[in-house]
């Protein structure tokens, strides 16, 4: 069986105010997108990584591959303009039956636990998307100021990989783009597949602010303890 990771770096750190993608900043001495890769890599079953990037920052990325000796293997194309696009774009490099791990760029975190588990779960049930229930009490907001309480054992906050096999995964993208589509799964859904929902992992935090660089910072020394 083949394995695949198309890691999708679209991120341009608005909300970090920062001059460079999120992807790029460091972390620990290292760009962000750098310990995402290695933690693919570190994977037993050996998945392709594909990198989808802007076409605007490959020069960038082989710099700071340069910068950082930074080897591990990898193809890098071009995205597209919505993350459904680079998505396709990253799916239409794979070759043959397999199995696809989507991953954010920015979750630099993923175990390699959680990593393993995801692609088993998709061979054996068609797909796996890893997700955390809220610990917080979770409020709807309806018209005006009424809101309404929801019972948050029912609710998930979804994170990446999301993990399909490839038959789900091509027949899903074949659908032209809808402002619907959130992630992954909410295109394969629309296709007609049900989703299997695999426990999440809270240190497998997406980098979006300032604070998130502190956080990951935190977690990856606390890994290395």
């Amino acid at each position: 069986m083949k394995y695949y990771a198309i890691i999708v770096a679209g991120g341009k750190g608005n909300r970090m105010n920062q001059d460079i993608p999120k992807q790029f900043i460091e972390l620990d001495g290292k760009p962000v997108l750098m310990h995402t890769i290695q933690s693919f890599y570190n994977c037993v079953l050996n998945p392709e990584i594909i990198l989808v990037l802007n076409s605007e920052q490959h020069r960038f990325w082989k710099e700071l591959c340069h910068t950082h000796s930074f080897s591990i293997p990898h193809q890098v194309i071009e995205g597209g303009k919505e993350r459904f696009d680079s998505v396709k774009n990253g799916l239409a490099v794979v070759k043959g039956d397999g199995v696809v791990a989507v991953h954010d760029a920015v979750r630099p975190l993923a175990s390699t636990a959680l990593i393993m588990a995801s692609y088993q779960m998709a061979l054996a049930e068609g797909n796996a998307i890893a997700a955390i229930q809220p610990v917080d009490s979770v409020r709807i907001k309806k018209e005006g100021q009424h809101s309404l309480s929801l019972n948050r054992d029912e609710l998930f906050l979804i994170q990446t990989p999301q993990t399909f096999v490839t038959e789900q995964l091509r027949r899903a993208y074949l659908q032209p783009y809808s402002d619907a589509f959130t992630d992954d799964a909410s295109v394969v859904e629309k296709a007609g597949f049900s989703i299997n929902i695999l426990p999440g992992e809270r240190s497998n935090i997406k980098i979006t602010y300032v604070q998130d660089l502190e956080l990951a910072s935190f977690l990856l020394k606390k890994q290395g303890s």
